[in-house]
């Protein structure tokens, strides 16, 4: 195995602190021990998804009166309920926080997070810190969900509000594209960070230059319960100037935003509205989740006459950017630039800046009494527009240039609330822009292959003297990219063959290359992303034919092959494997066991347990290990055939298995148990279908005779699951 056991944190998926951790960190059980437990009522598997398995949202999205649902969003800005007033009368800037914050959990290190399913409504979102009082923001929508119904996801609704919020206040939109279906239940699946107090609470920035200590991966916030950083500075501290655009740059860019991106959002979003720090916050009750239960899911609560007041704490900071909160224009960075600012404290006792003797009308209007003004303020993120060289020189453009702001803007917004939805073709609604964006990873529409072009392919690719094993390993290379979370990766586009993917390690690249080669000299007409597929299927084929097994493996094809143009590299970039059960590849030691990263890796690739694990015996016996695991977990005497002996070999008694000492318990020995000669070489990723209790019981299952067939049909099965994945061209 390729592996280290010390190292920089640098590049390494999942850190270095703390010893090995879990890849849950804290759970909901963790910060709400009391909070009703569910789990109970949907094991086996069972999908809490009161809509039913045949259920079809696009088919009910494209039955939406879509224009008359605009209509009512944009009628509901200005219907201030007294429950919870609007600020200035109008909720846009409210609904704008609720859609950002439903879509800014988005992170690129695994895909997870995002506006996809509708998050926000369930634990720990709910009541993060910095989602404070949205819990009513989605209440003054429920009067419209319950009106179109099944028509519209909540997760829909969330952006969509978002956008005519935005288009409400005179505010610029790129489009929208629905296609969100809702979920029913927490994410149990996206590691959060295993911090134990959530921000504000005297915990530190997850980045300290001076302790070499980097963000840990996949996270992207810096703090726990914070969407993005701490608005008053690095761990709270204003005066770090430096610290605050390093945390700035390092969190939006892990959420796919470049510095112009991050400018333009942030100015865009703080056009609109105020910051709420009007009480001490020991004045409010718990988050929904901790709430006492007749206040039926409301958090962070005062009482009715503070509330009609403006008397209300959220982010603690209190007031807002702009003397226009409802209006878009160029006012925010105006107002950066024309004033000094001083370090002041609002009466929640958060730090904040404000302007030093300001014009009066430069000022803001109450939020409750417009007849008053009040003076604006910035955060300390917000200063850093203007401190750190680089944001200033793209503030001060935006400042120049309100079309290029605008745009600018459109754009960035577009991005932030449509990036985990995958390929433009899972777009629905008449909003959806014509213009294909490159994060949006566009491939070529590809061509239906004929049958007799596929099995004249199928031929030459097994006489070309590739083995099995080599067009087996090329497949799972382009196929196992692919992530359920943001439906980035996978075959379609053949993007294996461009950087950054051509150059992965886990890919073996130097063996890539040949093969792809000769793909690509016998495929004929068909393209390379089909071919690929083809070819590897047609290895699979002829392994179990070679074990006995007449079988066909079902080939879509239709696949189109991306180009370098239509490839942003860098972004591909932490779609790259540091660990690959299923080819016994584990790149560099990491804090989390390796067997949980495969668990997360088959997570990702949409698998079930035992998808996954008819997956692992089937690709050991057929050689796909990485070249520095050649021999681990290969448990036959007949490599290359499609049979069950990994989990034959893997449960018999005759063996005992001995760690590798060096190897840090990576590397295990199995020896004969009464002669004592070395049998086999195993990683834990192999040990574990043995040790686990839950994994052995679907083993022994794949190992029984009289299921010689049962494994060969099921690993089928998978393997076209997985060649398939994220093939919504198809749809």
């Amino acid at each position: 195995m390729d592996m280290k056991t010390t190292g920089s944190p640098e590049g390494c998926p999942m850190g270095f602190e703390g010893g090995v951790r879990s890849l849950l960190g804290r759970t909901n059980r963790d910060w709400w021990p009391d909070s009703l437990q569910l789990g109970i009522l949907t094991q086996g598997g069972t999908s809490p998804d009161p809509m039913g398995p045949d259920f079809d949202y696009a088919k009910a999205f494209k039955a939406l009166d879509y224009q008359a649902l605009k209509k009512d969003l944009t009628a509901l800005m200005t219907d201030s309920q007294p429950w919870w007033p609007a600020d200035y009368g109008h909720y846009g800037p409210f609904f704008i926080r609720m859609a950002w914050h439903a879509a800014g959990t988005y992170r690129t290190g695994d895909g997870r997070g995002g506006a996809s399913s509708g998050q926000q409504r369930f634990a720990p979102l709910n009541s993060w810190p910095d989602n404070g009082n949205l819990d009513k923001a989605r209440r003054l929508l429920w009067p419209i969900k319950k009106k179109y119904g099944e028509n519209i996801s909540w997760a829909d609704l969330f952006v969509l509000t978002g956008n005519v919020a935005i288009e409400s206040m005179g505010g610029p939109v790129f489009g929208f594209g629905g296609g969100r279906k809702d979920v029913y239940e927490p994410e149990t699946d996206v590691y959060w960070g295993s911090e134990e107090q959530w921000v504000n609470e005297g915990v530190a920035t997850r980045i300290n230059p001076d302790e070499g200590k980097a963000m840990e991966n996949p996270l992207a916030a810096i703090q726990m319960g914070l969407i993005y950083v701490n608005p008053e500075g690095p761990g709270g501290n204003p005066h770090d100037a430096e610290g605050m655009a390093r945390d700035m740059k390092e969190t939006f860019l892990r959420m796919a935003m470049n510095d112009e991106e991050t400018v333009a959002l942030t100015a865009g979003g703080h056009a609109f509205g105020k910051c709420h720090g009007a009480v001490p916050p020991d004045q409010l009750s718990g988050d929904p989740e901790s709430g006492d239960l007749q206040l039926m899911g409301f958090g962070w609560a005062t009482d009715p006459e503070q509330i009609g007041e403006g008397h209300i704490t959220t982010s603690g900071l209190e007031g807002a950017w702009t003397p226009n909160p409802t209006q878009w224009g160029g006012d925010y960075f105006r107002l950066l630039f024309k004033y000094d600012y001083e370090l002041v404290e609002s009466p929640a006792g958060a730090k904040q800046w404000q302007p030093i003797n300001p014009d009066p009308e430069d000022m803001a209007p109450d939020a409750r009494d417009p007849s008053k003004k009040v003076p604006t303020m910035m955060t300390t993120a917000d200063m850093a527009l203007k401190r750190d060289p680089d944001y200033r020189k793209i503030s001060e453009r935006f400042r120049d240039d309100q079309a290029a702001l605008d745009d600018a803007f459109a754009r960035a917004w577009f991005k932030l609330t449509h990036r985990d939805m995958g390929p433009k073709v899972r777009y629905l609604g008449p909003d959806v822009p014509a213009e294909d964006l490159i994060w949006q990873d566009p491939v070529p529409a590809g061509t239906k292959a004929s049958d007799s072009d596929v099995a004249d392919f199928k031929a030459k690719i097994l006489d070309s003297g590739l083995s099995v094993s080599e067009l087996v390993k090329a497949a799972w290379a382009s196929a196992s990219t692919y992530r359920k979370s943001d439906h980035r990766g996978g075959t379609n586009g053949a993007r294996v063959r461009l950087a950054p993917q051509k150059d992965w390690k886990a890919n073996d690249p130097e063996e890539l290359a040949k093969i792809l080669s000769k793909i690509d000299e016998l495929r004929g007409s068909l393209s390379m992303a089909d071919a690929i597929v083809i070819a590897g299927s047609a290895a699979v084929e002829k392994a179990a034919r070679d074990a006995g097994f007449d079988i066909s493996v079902p080939v879509t094809t239709g696949r189109g092959d991306a180009t370098d143009e239509q490839t942003d590299a860098e972004s591909f970039e932490p779609l790259e494997p540091f660990a690959d059960g299923f080819r016994n590849y584990l790149q560099t030691k990491a804090s989390v066991k390796t067997e949980e990263m495969l668990v997360d890796r088959a997570n990702l690739l949409d698998l079930s347990i035992p998808e996954m694990t008819v997956l692992v015996g089937g690709l050991r016996v057929l050689g796909a290990n990485h070249s520095s695991a050649p021999t681990e977990g290969v448990f036959t005497d007949r490599p290359g055939q499609l049979t069950n002996d990994f989990f034959v070999n893997l449960l018999e008694m005759g063996t005992v298995w001995e760690v590798v000492d060096e190897t840090g318990d990576e590397l295990f020995i199995g020896k004969c148990r009464l002669k004592g000669e070395e049998k086999w070489r195993a990683t834990r990723t192999d040990l574990v279908f043995g040790s686990n209790s839950q994994l052995r019981s679907v083993a022994e299952v794949y190992a029984e005779n009289g299921h010689e067939r049962k494994f060969v049909d099921d690993f089928v099965a998978a393997w076209t699951k997985v060649m398939d994945a994220g093939r919504f061209d198809l749809a």
